[in-house]
C-alpha cells in the first residue's frame, strides 16, 4: 500500500472484516481495520454490512466507482474499502434476493463508463536560459517509452544540454542519437576537479533524482536553479535546492533553446563520459571473478530486446544505476523505489512477468527470501520469469556504509548474513535451479530467455572482495574522467 501511494499506482484494495457487533468484544479474529492503512491511501469507506435491497445495491455500485476514480484522479494511488459481513458467509441459496433480479439488468450499469476518467493536464513550455545545463533523467515508469524517448531526444537537442541518464529512466535503454547521453555519473563526479569542472547553472530534472548519493550531493552543493517536471503533485525534491515544479508529463512540456550555447560545457560532459565508461567496461570486461555487478552490466548487453526487467532495491538497483550500459535494447524496466523497501519484491515480479513476454528479475538473496512464498503462485503463474539471485550471503549495499568498519556489531546486525540453500528452497517450491559457475554460462542462459515457468539463476559472490572492487572501479573511473578533461 505505502509502494502504491509513494510510486503512484491505481490500487483497489477490499478487505473482509467481522460485522460491528463482532468488534471489541474479544470475538475471534476480529481486530480494528477502520483507517488500517492511516494516511497512506487516497480514499477510506467501510461499506455498509450487505443486504438484499435494492436501495443498498445502488450505494454499492455508486461508492465502488467513486473509489475506482479515487485511486486514479486527481493523484493515482490506493483505496481501502472494508467489507463487513454476517453470517451466513456461503453463498447458501434463498430466495431473499429473488426479487431484485429483475432490476439487476445491464441498465443497472449502463450509465458506468470503462474509461479511465479524464484528468486536468497542462501544457507548459519554458525558457531556460543558461547556456551550462544538464537534463537529469530520473526514475520513471511509463507505458510508452518510446515516445518518452523521443520528446526527451529533441529537447536536449534544442537546449544542448547533456542528458544524465539513471537505469530507471527510459533514457538509458533506447536510442538518442546526437545527444550526449552520461551514464557513469555517479563514477566521475567522485573526481572533485571535474565535479567542478562540470557545475551546472541550471538542471531540469524529469521524474525525480536518481539514486546515486554522489550525484545527489553534487547538485545539492552546486546552488544550480532547478525545474522539476513530473506527473505527481506530490513532493519529489528531496535536495531543497533552488527548485520549481511543473505537474505534468514530459510529453506535455517543452522548452526554448538558450539564447547562448556552451558547446566547450557539452564537450567535456562527453569526454568525461567517454574516459569514465571506458574504464568500467574494460574492467568489467576483464574480470572473471563473479563481481555481482557485472551480473547488472552481462544482462544490458546479453537480454533479448524489450525485455521486462524487474530491479530490487538496495545493491541490485545501484549496480544498474553504475554499469547498465546504454543503448537501444528498449529494455522495459521496473522498481519499487516509491519507499525504496525490498517487501513484495519477488510478487511485484511475478505479477509483471505473468501473463507477458519472458521477463527478468534481479534481486539480491535478502530481497528473495524477504518474500520467498511469492513462489507459491507457481501452480497458477502463467508466463516466464528468470531470476538473477545475486547471494551475497547478507546485505551488501552495508558493505558500503562508514558502520562497516565496525564489526562487531557491523556483520549481525547490518549485513545480516544467511546460509539457506537455495537449490533446496527452489526444489520444495518446485522451481529450476541453476549455480552460475562462470559468466560465459550466464550469458548464454540470458541470452536466450525460455517461454514458461520460473527458473533461479544463482550467482555466489564475496559481498566484501565486491564491496572493495566497487570502490577501485569508481576510483578508477574518476581519475579517468579528470584526464579527459
Amino acid at each position: 500500500m505505502i509502494e502504491a501511494q509513494e510510486s503512484g499506482t491505481p490500487l483497489l484494495v477490499l478487505t473482509a472484516d467481522r460485522p460491528p457487533e463482532l468488534r471489541d468484544c474479544a470475538s475471534g479474529q476480529a481486530i480494528d481495520q477502520l483507517k488500517l492503512y492511516g494516511g497512506h491511501v487516497n480514499l477510506f469507506h467501510e461499506l455498509a454490512v450487505p443486504e438484499p435491497r435494492l436501495e443498498l445495491l445502488r450505494y454499492l455500485r455508486q461508492t465502488v466507482a467513486h473509489a475506482w476514480q479515487c485511486a486514479r484522479i486527481p493523484e493515482p494511488g490506493p483505496v481501502h474499502l472494508n467489507c463487513p459481513f454476517r453470517d451466513p458467509l456461503p453463498p447458501v441459496r434463498d430466495a431473499s434476493a429473488t426479487g431484485l433480479s429483475r432490476d439487476l439488468d445491464e441498465a443497472f450499469f449502463g450509465h458506468l463508463s470503462g474509461e479511465a476518467p479524464a484528468a486536468g493536464r497542462i501544457t507548459a513550455r519554458q525558457r531556460l536560459s543558461a547556456p551550462r545545463g544538464i537534463i537529469v533523467a530520473g526514475p520513471c515508469a511509463v507505458t510508452a517509452s518510446g515516445v518518452y524517448a523521443a520528446v526527451l531526444q529533441r529537447l536536449a537537442s534544442s537546449l544542448h544540454w547533456p542528458v544524465l541518464a539513471d537505469a530507471l529512466s527510459p533514457a538509458r535503454h533506447h536510442d538518442l542519437s546526437g545527444t550526449v547521453v552520461v551514464t557513469a555519473y555517479d563514477a566521475l563526479l567522485r573526481n572533485a576537479r571535474v565535479g567542478r569542472a562540470l557545475l551546472p547553472r541550471q538542471v531540469l530534472c524529469l521524474g525525480g533524482w536518481p539514486t546515486s548519493k554522489v550525484l545527489r550531493g553534487w547538485l545539492a552543493q552546486s546552488g544550480a536553479e532547478v525545474l522539476l517536471v513530473a506527473p505527481t503533485a506530490r513532493n519529489r525534491d528531496a535536495l531543497h535546492g533552488r527548485t520549481r515544479t511543473l505537474q505534468l508529463p514530459l510529453e506535455n512540456f517543452d522548452a526554448d533553446r538558450p539564447a547562448q550555447v556552451d558547446t566547450t560545457y557539452v564537450t567535456a560532459w562527453r569526454q568525461a563520459e567517454e574516459a569514465a565508461r571506458t574504464v568500467l567496461d574494460d574492467k568489467l570486461a576483464a574480470t572473471r571473478n563473479l563481481f555481482e555487478g557485472k551480473a547488472a552490466w552481462l544482462l544490458s548487453e546479453s537480454l533479448p530486446e524489450a525485455t521486462p526487467v524487474f530491479v530490487a532495491s538496495s545493491m541490485p538497483v545501484r549496480d544498474a544505476e553504475y554499469f547498465w550500459r546504454p543503448g537501444g535494447r528498449r529494455t522495459q524496466f521496473y522498481f519499487n523505489r516509491g519507499a525504496n523497501g525490498i517487501d513484495g519484491t519477488l510478487s511485484t515480479a511475478l505479477g509483471m512477468a505473468h501473463g507477458g513476454k519472458p521477463s527478468v528479475l534481479l534481486t539480491g538473496d535478502l530481497a528473495l527470501l524477504h518474500d520467498a512464498n511469492g513462489f507459491l503462485i507457481r501452480p497458477k503463474f502463467s508466463g516466464s520469469l528468470t531470476i538473477v539471485l545475486i547471494n551475497n550471503r547478507g546485505g551488501g549495499i552495508f558493505e558500503h556504509l562508514p558502520v562497516a568498519r565496525f564489526d562487531p556489531p557491523f556483520e549481525d546486525y547490518f549485513a545480516t548474513p544467511q546460509e539457506v540453500d537455495f537449490a533446496r528452497l527452489c526444489a520444495a517450491y518446485g522451481l529450476k535451479h541453476t549455480l552460475v559457475r562462470d559468466w560465459a554460462q550466464f550469458t548464454g542462459l540470458v541470452s536466450r530467455l525460455p517461454v514458461h515457468g520460473i527458473r533461479v539463476l544463482e550467482v555466489r559472490t564475496d559481498r566484501k572482495r565486491d564491496a572493495a572492487f566497487r570502490k577501485k572501479l569508481f576510483a578508477d573511473a574518476a581519475r579517468a574522467a579528470g584526464r579527459a578533461l
